[in-house]
């Protein structure tokens, strides 16, 4: 069975990229360049027709979404420990994977991509700078959460494993710099996400992705 992974350097497809290079097994990363439009051609638009990263193909399934992949990479390498066992826990980390997705990343779009919502440079503008300062806001909430797990000593956001919260909240932080937004002031949520970049599995996703972790140009 063929596994393939389409995802785009510095977008949300680096969260289930990391995974897949945690679980070790035989894949294939697929480079779509969103900033050439790649996602709206044909080719792209025939795995799926939202135009959107990441897509996992694993034999003849496509999987869009980063919950419902996460999900299943969870269910079938049930070993990583992606998602904790314990009912409540295992709720609680998708509880709030899911408010990443739906809430914090929308939330950098419009900061990011203003054009999508409005289409005067004046409204764009504005969409931008008001979204930056409840960006940065959401992003204090996150380091509340790795101030917490610090304080507590557990390792990950999500409990004694690497996982999805982890490669999420690399994302979210390093994205900060293009709102401007200095992100080694949030110093629990920084070290974290310096921690996380050490991981072998993570660096080698780094790596493949040519990231830099600090955008901020101040």
């Amino acid at each position: 069975m063929t596994t393939k992974l389409y995802f785009s350097p510095g977008a949300c497809s680096f969260v289930p990229h990391a995974l897949l290079e945690t679980i070790g097994a035989p894949y294939e990363p697929i480079m779509v360049k969103l900033h050439k439009g790649e996602q709206q051609q044909e080719p792209f638009k025939a795995i799926n027709p939202r135009g959107q990263v990441p897509v996992l193909v694993d034999g003849d399934q496509v999987i869009t979404q980063i919950l419902a992949i996460v999900t299943y990479l969870d269910a079938r390498y049930p070993e990583q420990g992606f998602l904790p066992k314990e009912p409540l826990a295992r709720t609680r980390v998708l509880e709030t994977l899911a408010w990443m997705n739906n809430t914090v990343h929308p939330t950098f779009t419009h900061v990011f991509m203003p054009f999508k919502f409005a289409g005067t440079p004046e409204a764009q503008a504005e969409l931008k700078s008001f979204n930056a300062k409840a960006y940065a806001v959401l992003l204090g909430e996150i380091e509340a959460m790795a101030q917490q797990a610090a304080d507590q000593g557990q390792p990950f956001l999500g409990g004694g494993r690497f996982g999805p919260l982890d490669a999420y909240a690399l994302t979210l932080l390093r994205w900060a710099g293009f709102a401007r937004i200095d992100p080694t002031g949030y110093r629990a949520l920084w070290a974290h996400v310096q921690k996380v970049a050490e991981l072998p599995a993570v660096k080698r996703a780094i790596e493949r992705e040519r990231l830099e972790l600090n955008l901020y140009k101040g």
